[in-house]
């Protein structure tokens, strides 16, 4: 076998590995449950899972990796250490996450959207909306 052939391989190999890791900066975290428990104490853990993972599938992320995202983690931060090289957005993630909001929560991501917003401030309007809901 080729050295060029045996590169191929072990790229294939690497990059199937890598889909669906959280970004390093973020990958190198202990868990933030904490901090969302803080940040928003009458929401419960499932509430707050269920969010990071409806986030975490919008994004193409292990769901079980979703503890290591603070609620002051914004937004575009998140998408441009995934996406370094990419200054705007193509946005199939943010889209993917603004239909998912919309059809789990009622929430449209376009009414809200601020290019500083952090997953916090996405889960208060998803959290206020339940609220006005009921």
């Amino acid at each position: 076998m080729s050295i060029v052939a045996i590169l191929v391989l072990l790229a294939v190999a690497w990059s199937a590995l890598a889909v669906g890791q959280i970004p390093n900066p973020f990958r190198a975290r202990p868990s933030q449950a904490r901090l969302w428990r803080r940040a928003f104490p009458s929401a419960s853990k499932r509430q707050i899972g269920e969010f990071l993972a409806l986030f975490a599938d919008a994004f193409s992320l292990r769901a079980a990796e979703t503890q290591k995202f603070r609620p002051d983690d914004q937004l575009l931060g998140v998408y441009r250490t995934m996406h370094p090289a990419k200054w705007i957005p193509e946005s199939k993630e943010v889209e993917r996450l603004a239909k998912q909001l919309r059809s789990r929560y009622g929430v449209a991501l376009a009414d809200i959207w601020d290019e500083r917003m952090t997953l916090g401030a996405l889960f208060a309007h998803v959290q206020q909306k339940k609220r006005s809901a009921r």
